[in-house]
């Protein structure tokens, strides 16, 4: 089995988000499978010296984006076992930004998916499965129907499209990306790219994808409706067959409180008493009031209004009335780094803030605070809550998406559970909750600290996940079920959920002879995919599969 993994982000290279720490993770999981994987991304200028000098250049290549012929550069390095390939352009990724700073990021990214096909027949590696991740990848799976399987190396590959957020589509110009494509007036037709007068790479991505996933069960379920589905809620229910959700997990050596290299104190669920000196050294470290008996609350957090960070806000005072101490890590919107900023004035001794992206803080944060506060809008999985578990820091989390799937409330009739929930996204709802955690700290220390170490013990890495999406590459190939690695045992919030439905799996094709033919500027082909089954309730107008349309004109899109 051969799978390719398409990315715009993967650690240790390059980082933005949870995307970077999912690639960077699962594919090493699926090396120990017995899977050939690899991985496929920019290299952005962004990225370290010290993993520039281990990238080796393979060979070079130019393709076509409509009157553009641009230079494609192949590096490639091993680490930790796995290959990875970078799809060299200096224009496009020898920037001081990663994303979003400038006014050509769909020829970026059009480039890019188009680079990766072309890739493949050159470094000799035709993955039967091939991986898209976020928007960033989203035209691989149209390109890959539309132009080239009609290509004799390419006929057999299967597409998995992951959705890591489905806020961030990729919405541009469909002009733009037609021409530069050569996809013509197939691009404007609704089932396939056209998104309410523009062009979104998570439509095509989500349409011709022959299994989509997203990162926890709940978010799955969540995004066919239309608070959560971005507009996109009727094409997802369409598609909902081919629809699952997969908890995502953390790199459990990297972050281990037995052996960080990043916190001043090693420690134990044993050992458990020692995690209060990595408490005494972070609040020396940021200026915070030295106190061990002083709860600490952690945010290591995008600066966004999804992270709830307006609920915070609105009772930041009652918070601080508590007695709690905060401590915030993260980038982003500048009201929120002006709050933090005056927070750290006004409560000076009572909060700090730091507004960058620094790892090791990070884990110090993790191993030194006792709760840590998630009150998410939404949240396709979170990463943050799996690694406070880990470090025995109790989360404080709304009950949405990934967050509902790994948090338990803790019952106090039961004595299960493994941190603090509310439902409603309200900011008092939340300021009770950290108000009762709060006072458990304080009242019942012997309670707080149990709940603590039983945490410690979940499975918060990636081996369940990635026999799940093992058994999801051996479907698409046709892999015998009987003879696939099974199944590993569900999580108790897992088991709650409803059975993926299962397809009989395909049959398996011959092996592909060697394709002479270039489609650098092939025009699509007909469509030949089988109809879908109609879903129980009726899809967005822009999601019908079957029944050609005109273009309607409609309301411009907002910009990401």
């Amino acid at each position: 089995m051969k799978v390719l993994f398409a990315t715009s982000e993967c650690v240790p290279f390059v980082k933005t988000g949870g995307l970077a720490d999912v690639v960077g993770a699962l594919p090493k999981e699926l090396l120990q499978e017995g899977t050939d994987v690899r991985v496929i991304l920019p290299p952005y200028k962004a990225i370290d010296q010290k993993w520039r000098d281990r990238m080796e250049h393979v060979l070079y290549f130019y393709v076509n984006l409509g009157w553009r012929h641009q230079y494609v550069g192949i590096l490639k390095t091993v680490y930790e076992g796995v290959t990875f390939y970078f799809v060299d352009n200096e224009q496009y990724f020898g920037r001081d930004y990663i994303y979003g700073m400038g006014g050509d990021e769909g020829e970026r990214f059009a480039f890019f998916c188009r680079a990766v096909l072309e890739a493949l027949s050159k470094i000799d590696f035709i993955p039967d499965v091939l991986h898209c991740n976020d928007w960033q990848t989203g035209l691989i799976p149209v390109l890959l129907t539309a132009q080239y399987k009609q290509l004799e190396l390419y006929k057999n590959i299967k597409t998995v499209y992951t959705i890591h957020n489905l806020q961030y589509q990729g919405i541009f110009p469909i002009g733009h990306i037609e021409e530069m494509l050569s996809l013509g007036d197939w691009a404007y037709t609704s089932d396939n790219l056209e998104f309410f007068g523009m062009c979104s790479f998570m439509k095509g991505g989500l349409v011709f994808a022959d299994e989509i996933t997203t990162v926890s069960p709940t978010y799955a379920q969540e995004i066919q409706t239309a608070y959560y589905g971005e507009r996109l809620d009727g094409l997802l229910r369409t598609r909902l067959d081919h629809l699952s959700g997969i908890l995502n997990g953390i790199d459990t050596a990297d972050y281990d409180p037995e052996k960080d290299i990043n916190i001043p104190v090693h420690y134990t669920s044993d050992t458990f008493e020692k995690k209060v000196e990595n408490k005494l050294a972070l609040q020396q470290e940021l200026g915070l009031t030295v106190d061990a008996n002083t709860p600490l609350i952690g945010m290591v957090t995008r600066l966004s209004g999804q992270k709830g960070l307006d609920l915070v806000e609105c009772v930041l005072n009652e918070i601080m009335s508590t007695g709690a101490q905060l401590v915030v890590l993260g980038m982003g919107e500048s009201k929120y780094v002006d709050l933090f900023s005056w927070a750290q004035w006004k409560y000076a001794g009572q909060v700090a803030a730091r507004f960058e992206m620094n790892a090791s803080l990070s884990h110090r944060i993790y191993a030194a605070c006792d709760m840590f506060l998630m009150p998410s809008m939404f949240e396709p999985c979170g990463l943050s809550q799996l690694i406070s578990l880990r470090y025995g820091t109790l989360p404080i989390t709304r009950e949405t998406g990934g967050l509902r799937d790994t948090v338990l409330a803790y019952n106090a009739y039961t004595g299960e559970g493994n941190g603090f929930t509310f439902l409603n996204y309200n900011a008092h709802d939340m300021l009770h909750v950290i108000e009762q955690a709060v006072a458990m700290y304080t009242n019942d220390r012997e309670l707080f600290n149990t709940i603590a170490r039983r945490a410690m013990h979940g499975l918060y890495g990636w081996d369940q996940s990635a026999h799940k999406y093992q058994a999801l590459y051996d479907k698409l190939a046709g892999v015998d079920p009987e003879k696939a690695p099974a199944e590993a045992e569900q999580t108790p919030a897992e088991a709650e959920k409803p059975a993926p439905k299962k397809r009989a799996p395909r049959k398996k094709a011959e092996p592909a002879a060697e394709a002479k033919e270039t489609a650098a500027e092939a025009k699509p082909a007909p469509k030949k995919r089988a109809p879908r089954k109609k879903a129980d309730e009726a899809p967005e107008a822009e999601a019908k599969p079957k029944k050609p349309r005109t273009r309607k004109k409609a309301e411009e899109p907002k910009a990401e």
